[in-house]
């Protein structure tokens, strides 16, 4: 048998481990290999933590962190980044230091399921000043929107406001996500090369969350190092997310996660 020198695509993921699997790097290496992405991770942060409650969280030193990407990109060229819970200012401040030399999303995890902080209140304005302007695309849901800004989000034109607000913070595009913003449909807001993008779902009424913003975010970052436009990894990711909600894998006793094995289209 003759053996493939196909080379595939990669990705990077840069965040904490959820050791129950459903949210994290864990959620992040899951979603890139059902997308036909080869996964790297290295380790911000760690949790104690179910589908019940967060317990205890403990982030790395951000000379490890460091270390841990720097012999990753010494070896292998990712095609996409994502970064997912960093922790605390030390550790943004290195990751927002990193020449990755591809796109970089950052999901800015601040509070787990559970209503656990993941992100030290004095990490914000590093964030803001930091990583948000080597930022690619910057995934906060409505509510994260809502911290970093100092203003309520409450309907669909906050939320196209906010977008086109932290854009002008640095990141060259921003996804609002919708989901916790009320009526029939799950809509998200893509600020992107001057100009609105809304992706529309039918809102799924499951209690089965937990884990979503890490795995949309790493689908979106598949979507990317395979080659995809921005607009086009937002798409597909929307409507395999949709498909990963709808048929949970209803593990745990808590706020289950999604279905990593949910089929992708195309």
């Amino acid at each position: 048998m003759e053996v493939s020198r196909t080379p595939v695509p990669v990705a990077l993921t840069i965040a904490g481990s959820d050791p129950s699997g459903g949210a994290g790097l864990q959620a992040d290496l899951k979603t890139f290999h059902q997308h036909g992405v080869y996964g790297m991770a290295a380790v911000s942060l760690l949790t104690v933590q179910n589908t019940v409650s967060v317990s205890r969280v403990e982030v790395m030193r951000g000379e490890l962190v460091r270390q841990q990407v720097e012999a990753v990109l010494a070896d292998i060229k990712p095609g996409a980044v994502k970064t997912g819970a960093l922790g605390n200012a030390e550790v943004i401040e290195v990751v927002a230091s990193l020449r990755f030399d591809a796109p970089l999303v950052v999901d800015p995890v601040m509070v787990s399921k559970h209503g656990h902080a993941l992100l030290a209140a004095e990490a914000q304005d590093a964030l803001m000043l930091k990583l948000l302007p080597v930022t690619t695309l910057l995934t906060p849901n409505t509510q994260e929107a809502a911290v970093m800004l100092g203003s309520p989000i409450d309907t669909l034109a906050q939320a196209e406001a906010a977008a086109q607000a932290l854009a002008r913070r640095g990141p060259k595009a921003v996804l609002v996500k919708g989901g916790h913003l009320g009526g029939p449909e799950a809509v998200d807001v893509l600020w992107h090369a001057g100009r609105v993008v809304h992706f529309r779902a039918p809102r799924l009424e499951t209690k089965h969350t937990h884990g979503t913003g890490c795995t949309y975010s790493a689908a979106i970052t598949a979507g990317l190092a395979r080659g995809l436009s921005l607009e086009d990894a937002v798409r597909a990711a929307k409507d395999w997310l949709q498909r990963a909600l709808a048929s949970p894998p209803e593990v745990g006793q808590g706020i289950g996660p999604v279905n990593h094995l949910a089929v992708r289209r195309g």
